[in-house]
């Protein structure tokens, strides 16, 4: 049978759970299921992708949001894009992209895409609902990680990431609020990995659910493995080892760059690798410039990379890609590296354990250890011989269009019964 899917989520490209919604999309396209997009922010031409009408009332519901947060937090900026309460959104159910589908497929639809009411104007539109979980959003009152809190697996309410948090505050009131929204709702929870399936099932919100595992898709064809030597010399880098770090936002403080600067510090003062021997090459957004003092090694920094083939030169070029991010629920980069013949380094904490093997396929470095990142990145550059081919067709296995749109389409049958 032909579905019709429609996926929703905030944007088409813009972050990590974005770009990991629209892949599906192709993917489930090119797998027999017809796959369209809703997005309240359309930054591609691609032919499948819909964007919400009443761009001032986005606009607007993304302000409110953030304006209300503001002022619960008695007008303090901190943490001001770390939550989400979603009190403000688009009703999607009389748009027509919604009147055609089989299924509906949210993904992330915060920052003034779809408020609770409007999550719960689509669960009473009768259609099949799976939603797929990119962060810890769904399971939490408003954080989209929740760091060192497991306030979640109880009830919400004294949130470290308010100004002045008590019983009462913001996000006890949203807890009660998605409470109410999920409690008798017919969604298939999906989570990008075992750590996020496991926080899942701890939490109140989503005790006793079914929650599927499936990771995020990756497009073999658009990421390729290049020559080492080759790729090296069209980026102009002369350095014996090449370390890489991407990021949508490279100085978002979950990303953990520091710890990554701190481990090539220690390299170079125990004299494991000279400086000079060293590149560090960034790709990414940065709000504050200033986080590249810190960088302890030569550097190349490309900013946003357009073109998967000047990325996928990159990833070749690398001896290794660096996660150090404090959180992951996925880790799209350490997969895109896989398929690069580029090994990757990351803390042993969150959902890179579904994707690394400790020294078979890249290396889990002990949580916010950055010794035990050096360590690891020294692995990578200088004492393995591990085949890149290998790791290429380790991710053709695991992640192609074919293997991720053939889960999705198991779970579509199955909602639908």
């Amino acid at each position: 049978m032909r579905y019709k899917v429609l996926i929703v989520s905030t944007s088409d490209v813009s972050g990590g759970a974005s770009v990991a919604a629209v892949r599906l999309a192709e993917a489930l396209n090119n797998n027999g299921v017809e796959a369209r997009m809703l997005v309240r922010e359309r930054l591609t031409d691609k032919p499948f992708v819909a964007q919400m009408a009443g761009r001032w009332q986005q606009k607007w519901n993304f302000l409110w949001e953030r304006l209300r947060i503001f002022f619960s937090n008695l007008f303090s900026r901190k943490n001001l894009f770390t939550v989400s309460i979603a009190n403000t959104g688009q009703d999607i159910t009389h748009t027509q992209a919604f009147r055609d589908a089989d299924i509906i497929h949210l993904h992330w639809i915060n920052q003034g895409m779809l408020s609770l009411d409007n999550i719960q104007s689509i669960l009473k539109g009768g259609k099949p609902v799976v939603w797929t979980m990119h962060d810890m959003w769904q399971l939490t009152a408003i954080c989209h990680y929740a760091h060192e809190c497991r306030r979640f697996t109880e009830s919400c309410g004294r949130c470290p990431f308010l100004r002045f948090p008590h019983e009462g505050d913001l996000s006890s009131k949203v807890f009660k609020r998605k409470q109410s929204v999920l409690r008798d709702a017919r969604i298939q929870f999906v989570a990008v990995s075992k750590w996020l399936q496991g926080e899942a099932q701890a939490s109140s919100l989503l005790k006793g659910r079914d929650i599927c595992v499936v990771p995020n898709v990756l497009s073999l064809e658009r990421f390729r493995l290049f020559p080492r030597d080759d790729s090296r010399r069209r980026l102009g880098i002369k350095a014996r080892y090449v370390v890489m770090f991407g990021a949508g936002r490279i100085d978002n403080p979950i990303k953990g760059f520091g710890y990554l600067c701190n481990a090539l510090r220690h390299i170079i003062d125990t004299q494991k690798m000279a400086k000079d021997d060293l590149c560090l090459l960034l790709f990414g957004g940065i709000k504050d410039r200033a986080v590249l003092q810190q960088i302890p090694v030569p550097y190349i920094y490309n900013g946003y990379v357009e073109g998967d083939d000047t990325l996928s030169m990159m990833y070749s070029a690398a001896n290794c890609v660096v996660s150090s991010s404090l959180y992951e629920t996925f880790g799209q980069t350490l997969i895109e590296a896989l398929a690069c013949g580029c090994l990757p380094v990351t803390f042993d904490n969150s959902g890179q354990t579904d994707i690394v093997r400790h020294k078979e396929n890249g290396y889990l470095a002990r949580w916010k250890d950055s010794e035990s990142l050096a360590e690891g990145i020294v692995w990578a550059a200088t004492g393995n011989d591990i085949d890149r081919e290998r790791l290429r067709s380790e991710v053709l296995d695991t992640y192609s269009e074919r293997v991720v749109a053939g889960q999705y389409i198991d779970i579509y049958e199955k909602v639908k019964g």
